[in-house]
């Protein structure tokens, strides 16, 4: 189960995204996730289906890589909807059986819950797949830099970033290792109630948290016998610089970012109805 998160993998194909400056990258995803939460119609998710899959072409990723970020949350969405499909009462009712009853109101407000919910964990997968764990690190340490003045540790807030980033992968790796090596002793996660298999991950968290800890001590180690430290002296062996593509790309988004404001304030849903006719 853990080979589905793409969460914290970096896949490499030298494109115009992946070459962009960590920064830009940083800003614009928080601009796309802000800007799916003020989506309420289906014309607007339409708009945030084709920018995402138009940077997803630009940076020649498989889709497979993407939707397998969709599907570590299947469970999430599909609990989320059968929720908001049965507590919504307003509309035009649809289904009734004793006090459970569908709307049309319920029917809509579940689709586009689900559909926000998988643009959103798919927009926020493309910075780590398209950004290397070092590279959010520096580019989250630069656009908090002016916190220092406060004295908030910014550098070592990056760092940690940085590492958190980097052993995701490295630790759902490890986890799938442990489940294979205990099933290949007879351990069973698939069967009995929910008690049950909540015991049988004992024996997968115990061994998976110690070399937690012990990948951590040696890490510690590694840093402290090459003098690293968290001072302000520290310099970058690559300076970030802003290109021409990112100035396209925060075009981009700033474009996509005011279409969607302008369907939710101003056309008010008139799109829907102009291309859905009567199904909104």
């Amino acid at each position: 189960m853990f080979k589905d998160i793409a969460f914290g993998q970096y896949y490499p194909t030298g494109s115009v995204v992946h070459r962009m400056d960590p920064r830009m990258k940083l800003v614009l995803t928080i601009m796309f996730v802000v800007a799916i939460f003020f989506v309420n119609t289906y014309f607007g998710f339409m708009m945030t289906a084709a920018v995402l899959l138009f940077v997803i072409l630009i940076a020649r990723l498989p889709m497979l890589s993407v939707l397998k970020s969709v599907r570590a949350i299947i469970f999430i969405v599909l609990f989320a909807a059968v929720i908001n499909l049965f507590m919504i009462s307003d509309g035009e009712v649809l289904w009734s059986w004793r006090a459970l009853q569908i709307t049309d109101q319920g029917v809509h407000t579940t689709i586009k819950m689900a559909l926000r919910l998988v643009l959103l964990i798919s927009g926020a997968s493309l910075l780590t797949l398209t950004t290397t764990p070092v590279e959010v690190a520096d580019g989250t340490e630069s656009l908090i830099k002016p916190l220092k003045y406060i004295k908030v540790p910014v550098h070592d807030i990056a760092m940690i970033m940085s590492i958190a980033l980097r052993f995701i992968p490295t630790l759902f790796e490890e986890t799938q290792k442990i489940i294979a090596a205990q099933k290949a002793r007879g351990a069973s996660f698939d069967t009995g109630g929910l008690i049950a298999r909540a015991k049988a991950l004992l024996p997968v968290l115990i061994p998976l948290f110690v070399n937690s800890f012990r990948r951590a001590d040696e890490l510690a180690f590694a840093m402290d016998a090459r003098c690293y430290n968290a001072t302000e002296n520290r310099t970058k062996m690559k300076v970030m610089k802003l290109g021409a593509a990112d100035f396209v790309g925060f075009l981009l988004i700033a474009a996509y970012f005011v279409a969607v404001l302008l369907d939710r304030y101003y056309f008010g849903g008139a799109m829907d109805t102009l291309i859905f006719g009567g199904l909104v």
